[in-house]
């Protein structure tokens, strides 16, 4: 005889179900855990599964043998089903993600999928429909800890920046994502904003390394390694006349010095995967052109070849120059800009979020020590922490962000202390001198570019930046130095 849900069981499932679409790094999703946990304490998830667990298991005797009298009612139970099993198996997926970050190319082994997979067929979800779940849980899983692990601190805006992220991959609706878009995200291209060593970085390997990648059930892997789906280049690390050899490739004879064909980046790209494209607002006009042709017609043609090619990945840009100023200028194309920008993502400045909350400080100095040292340390994060308050104090800009941060663990590591050795290009801190009110314009100028080969180490890359020759920026640098500026 078909069984029917008790209100109480379709409220509580009702409440299951949304909490499994909403995004984990929003507000909402965090009050319903509370709510169906029945606790405001640590231990949210567990309290929550074990009440789910409580409510499947009495479904479950009364399902032998039925069946659901109402397709909703199966619904429900299915999102509770699909709740449990991906939670129960989350320290499994973690451990499957370190793994493969530590063997880097190719899939490894999965030795929990079979597990999974039978947990899901024996709660009547056909084996079609369960590969696929497998498949979204491990995406899911790869997105939240990227997100999570690359991106810390408490501050508003990098809570903010977590939330946009997630959205970026599975769209505002996931079940939308899961029924209709999860095979057409190339589609749907981001520009990342922020200032030079804000983490765009970060952000674009979490989107890169979290697409979808269907489960290979011939050989028990996942189809193709996250760690290679993400490629990136840096653009402004290239003369202009490599870019586009280094993007499309170029086959042999093409030009002097090609001796052998050469696979660029939108050939390594795997079909699952995505191409980072860092400093996008350095890249000329004519490969503008091209690079619109990929995301147009999603083919492309290495450099002496007729033959086109096709790019199936998502493609996310960086930039840390302003485009709206970009194109207004004319160096940036307007029609370029509409096709990157699907998705415009600010990542925040160290400063927004250390005046937003001051506890981002020690959270990223505890991570960056642990990434120095290969292991956390709280005795070094706190020597980190006494330098930083006596040689630079708590006013400091950041101008470099958390690049400048990432320098500042390594040289009291190494010295001590924060502040820069004699010899070396002095700070120049930008901000400093406006407030004081009381700096000429070519003063100015030569603090700025102190700042910027302070940040970059090199002349051509400050020249690049400022619009300056290179004599010029050598000039200003050397002025700041002489003055103790």
């Amino acid at each position: 005889m078909p069984i029917a849900l008790t209100p109480a069981e379709r409220e509580f499932l009702g409440l299951v179900g949304r909490a499994a679409l909403e995004n984990p790094f929003g507000r909402v999703r965090a009050e319903l855990d509370r709510f169906l946990a029945a606790t405001e304490g640590p231990d949210v998830l567990p309290r929550l599964l074990a009440r789910l667990s409580v409510r499947l298991e009495a479904i479950d005797q009364r399902l032998e043998g039925a069946d659901f009298a109402e397709e909703s009612d199966r619904s429900l139970y299915e999102y509770g089903v699909l709740f449990e099993v991906f939670h129960t198996f989350s320290a499994d997926f973690d451990a499957h993600i370190r793994a493969q970050v530590e063997a880097g190319a190719g899939p490894v082994a999965v030795p929990f999928a079979t597990a999974l997979l039978a947990w899901l067929t024996a709660r009547s979800i056909p084996p079609a429909r369960a590969v696929r779940f497998l498949a979204l849980f491990f995406q899911l899983h790869r997105a939240y800890y990227f997100i999570a692990e690359g991106l810390s601190g408490q501050s508003q805006s990098m809570q903010g920046l977590r939330e946009a992220l997630w959205n970026n991959i599975f769209t505002r609706d996931l079940g939308r994502y899961d029924q209709l878009l999860w095979a057409r995200m190339e589609d749907f291209s981001t520009i990342l904003l922020g200032e030079t060593g804000t983490g765009k970085g970060a952000a674009a390997a979490a989107i890169g390394r979290s697409g979808h990648i269907p489960w290979d059930e011939r050989r028990a892997r996942f189809a193709v390694s996250f760690t290679e789906a993400f490629v990136a280049i840096n653009l402004s690390q290239f003369p202009e006349s490599l870019i586009e050899s280094e993007l499309f490739g170029h086959r042999k004879g093409a030009f002097t010095g090609a001796v052998e064909n050469h696979d660029g980046l939108f050939a390594r790209c795997s079909v699952h995967g995505a191409i980072f494209l860092d400093e996008i607002g350095e890249v000329s006009i004519p490969i503008q052109i091209k690079l619109l042709r990929v995301l147009q017609e999603r083919s492309f043609t290495p450099v002496g070849s007729h033959a086109a090619q096709r790019f199936a990945g998502r493609v996310i840009a960086a930039t840390h120059r302003p485009l709206d100023a970009l194109r207004a200028q004319g160096r940036f194309r307007d029609d370029f800009y509409y096709r990157l920008c699907a998705d415009i993502i600010e990542v925040p400045t160290l400063r927004t979020r250390l005046a937003e909350d001051a506890g981002d400080l020690d959270a990223l100095i505890a991570v960056l020590t642990a990434r120095t040292l290969g292991q956390p340390s709280a005795e070094v994060a706190a020597d980190v922490r006494a330098a930083i308050q006596r040689d630079l104090g708590p006013q400091h800009p950041w101008s470099g962000n958390v690049r400048e941060l990432e320098q500042c663990v390594r040289r009291v590591l190494l010295t001590g202390r924060c502040t820069v050795g004699p010899g070396a290009p002095p700070a120049a801190p930008v901000e400093a001198a406006l407030s004081a009110g009381a700096v000429s314009a070519t003063q100015l100028l030569d603090l700025y570019c102190a700042q910027l080969f302070q940040q970059h180490g090199t002349y051509e890359k400050v020249s690049r930046i400022t619009g300056l020759d290179r004599r010029t920026v050598k000039k200003h640098v050397l002025a700041a130095t002489a003055t103790g500026a």
